[in-house]
């Protein structure tokens, strides 16, 4: 299947390090034959994410914002005078005060504070780039968010982020409807606990980790090249009838009612 996307054109969102769920899927993306483009928020993530790019052979890079309307204008423009249109975007973004994501934390102390802010740059911030991203797709595209299975079941830590996700993925199947009349599908990985900076994040993170790795029907959580390849497939043209879906990546951990009988 070598040069899957070949010619295909997309903006990849969310790379913090070669161990970001992003950039599995940017180089997964990269091997098939697609021409990249990448944001990045702020000088200190941009000098990251500069070598990974060049790595893959793109020179194309723009800071952007996205709670910030102005930056996302940017943005996009600097895209458009690059590109004259898109074939796909990734949109790995999330957010959530790390204070609140804490073993000891209770969600009933969830601040309005970081209710809006992690519902704006997890959720709405998908919105707002496929907004944008849709109006450069004259032939049709995809767009494709991540997502995390704390947004259908209660996970130890999650709190808000389960909140935001599961507002995410309802926007999945809203967005499908509205861009499938323009050609465009619109989807979401629900990849299962990776080791990745924003997994470390979240309190007990190892601990959930280790559990649904030993209780997954696989035996195993997903790899970056698991999750890569199946951003390829909703990436290009095999993808041509699927949309408005969450896609589990997770060794099958999501179907599991109970531990298995060894790990009670």
């Amino acid at each position: 299947m070598a040069d899957l996307l070949n010619g295909k054109r997309g903006l990849v969102m969310g790379v913090a390090n070669e161990r970001s769920i992003a950039w599995g899927i940017a180089k997964a993306l990269a091997d098939e034959g697609a021409s990249l483009a990448f944001s990045y928020q702020g000088e200190a993530f941009g000098r990251r994410v500069e070598p990974l790019a060049a790595s893959v052979g793109s020179d194309l890079m723009v800071d952007l914002d996205v709670t910030d309307a102005g930056s996302m204008d940017a943005g996009f423009a600097a895209i458009a005078k690059a590109w004259d249109s898109l074939d796909f975007v990734i949109h790995g973004i999330a957010f959530a005060d790390k204070a609140e994501l804490a073993a000891d934390f209770r969600f009933r102390d969830t601040s309005r504070e970081n209710f809006v802010q992690s519902t704006l740059i997890s959720c709405y911030s998908f919105i707002d780039v496929a907004r944008r991203a849709s109006a450069m797709m004259p032939n049709g595209g995809s767009l494709t968010t991540l997502s995390f299975m704390g947004s259908q079941r209660v996970t130890p830590c999650y709190n808000v982020m389960g909140v935001a996700k599961a507002g995410l993925e309802t926007a999945v199947r809203y967005l499908a409807d509205d861009l499938g009349r323009d050609g465009i599908r619109v989807n979401a990985i629900s990849p299962g606990p990776m080791k990745t900076l924003a997994g470390s994040a979240i309190g007990a993170a190892r601990k959930t980790y280790k559990h649904s790795e030993t209780n997954a029907p696989l035996r195993s959580n997903a790899t970056l090249e698991a999750i890569g390849g199946t951003a390829v497939y909703l990436a290009s043209d095999q993808s041509a009838c699927t949309t408005g879906q969450i896609i589990m990546v997770d060794g099958g951990y999501h179907v599991m009612g109970m531990p298995h009988p060894e790990n009670m």
